[in-house]
């Protein structure tokens, strides 16, 4: 069983710092504002050779009439039972306030190791005032600063001295598992295919706009397919206050893109692709990443004969010049080919990973090159002698020729065709180089 540790407490304790730092990244988003981090946030982390997931709550607020920070504390309740050693962050500056003593009592109750922390001590006098916090009756206590990692040595070999080879092993495991995103606007049933295809309630649905405000990781172990379902639910203005929704619904696209290997873009049947779609579209492209296009709510289309053929034709025709992905009409709502979808994205997981032998691809490349010579520029006959595959994440090849400079665009996109017609590429974005042979 993999080792998770949480890491807990009341708002602005700097717990998401915390957890930057030990995942080196930006993966949580960090403002002062209190409630910024809603849902559980998962990443993994290594310490001396040991691996575990990490898991970032929101601040724990109990018994609030605060719609969020009533959900927030059930998640935070839901991230306790799920790991298996909790870090309670406290923050030297304030003191132990009430909600401390709330989350300490929730704490008390469970027989799992708490290390409790005390952020912010980055002086001596910082260090004498966190002293009280003995008072709240926890055996491991530690004082760090989570801004410039202070101590945070010390808390780690604390934790990860619980943690056993197999644990850590199963953590690498399934880090290295196809991660798929759900992206599109909001309300186009992204939250609602999530839930469809685990069969349970994963995220936070409510019909306040912003519920979601992070990627939420998903283990999804079914019908004999394994793999992490990344979902930027929720994409929606909360009323009153001032969020540029775009802004927001593009870096929480942008963090999910990222981390994914294949992304799943959902459309609403009915509004079809949108400018904004066409953005995180190409975005995801452009960072290399499979594409598969799922439009949802096709159930409430109507339809006759060629419907869904000329509905595929337009879309191409507006994600055009990259426009060779597997495009699926779906239905979260009614369960339509949600599973097509994901043999479709493993099925593209796959294409993205090939490696394509150096014999075979000039084979294939160079009748291709025979067929259509590159044209002549500057008096310059340009020759192609030469393919290689390059060792890189997104299928990538290196053509080498005696003018590489002189090679134009159009010649480029008709080497690319090439290479998808003989070697399926279908979803997956293909670079190709030209270097001096």
């Amino acid at each position: 069983m993999s080792y998770t540790v949480a890491i807990v407490g009341r708002p602005n304790v700097g717990k998401s710092t915390f957890f930057n730092r030990l995942l080196e990244s930006r993966k949580a988003i960090v403002d002062d504002v209190s409630g910024v981090t809603r849902d559980r946030q998962y990443g993994v982390a290594d310490w001396n050779g040991k691996t575990f997931n990490l898991v970032d709550t929101g601040g724990f607020v109990p018994d609030s009439e605060d719609v969020f920070e009533r959900e927030i504390a059930r998640q935070v309740k839901i991230a306790v039972e799920e790991a298996h050693a909790l870090i309670f962050m406290t923050d030297v500056v304030t003191g132990i306030t009430d909600l401390d003593e709330a989350m300490a009592d929730v704490l008390r109750r469970t027989t799992k190791p708490v290390f409790l922390v005390v952020n912010k001590v980055d002086n001596y006098e910082r260090q004498l005032q966190a002293n009280e916090f003995y008072a709240l009756g926890f055996d491991h206590v530690f004082f760090i600063s989570s801004m410039n990692g202070t101590g945070t040595g010390e808390l780690l070999d604390a934790v990860v001295a619980g943690i056993s080879e197999e644990a850590s092993e199963e953590v690498l495991q399934q880090d290295a598992l196809p991660k798929f995103a759900i992206i599109g606007q909001p309300n186009v049933g992204k939250s609602s295919l999530l839930n469809a295809l685990v069969g349970q309630e994963r995220t936070i649905v409510s019909d306040i706009a912003g519920t979601t405000r992070d990627t939420i990781h998903t283990h999804y172990n079914l019908f004999q397919k394994e793999f992490v379902l990344i979902d930027t639910a929720g994409i929606r203005r909360k009323t009153k206050v001032h969020e540029d929704l775009e802004f927001y619904s593009v870096i929480r696209a942008i963090k999910a893109i990222d981390e994914a290997d294949v992304c799943l873009l959902l459309l609403d049947a009915q509004k079809g692709i949108t400018a904004q779609d066409l953005k995180i579209y190409s975005l995801a492209a452009t960072k290399g990443k499979g594409i598969v296009v799922l439009v949802n709510k096709w159930d409430l289309v109507e339809k006759e004969t060629n419907t869904a053929r000329d509905y595929e034709r337009q879309l191409k025709e507006k994600l055009a010049p990259f426009n060779d992905v597997p495009i699926l009409f779906i239905s979260a709502r009614e369960k339509t080919r949600i599973f097509k979808a994901i043999e479709t994205a493993l099925e593209v997981f796959d294409s993205r990973q090939r490696r394509i032998p150096t014999a075979k691809l000039n084979d294939a490349m160079l009748k291709a090159v025979a067929a259509y010579k590159p044209p002549m520029t500057r008096g310059n006959i340009i020759r192609i002698k030469y393919v290689t595959q390059l060792p890189t994440a997104v299928p990538s090849f290196a053509f080498f020729s005696n003018h590489p400079d002189e090679i134009k665009t159009p010649y480029k996109n008709y080497l690319e065709n090439q290479l998808r017609k003989e070697f399926n590429f279908c979803g997956v974005p293909v670079r190709i180089f030209f270097r001096k042979s």
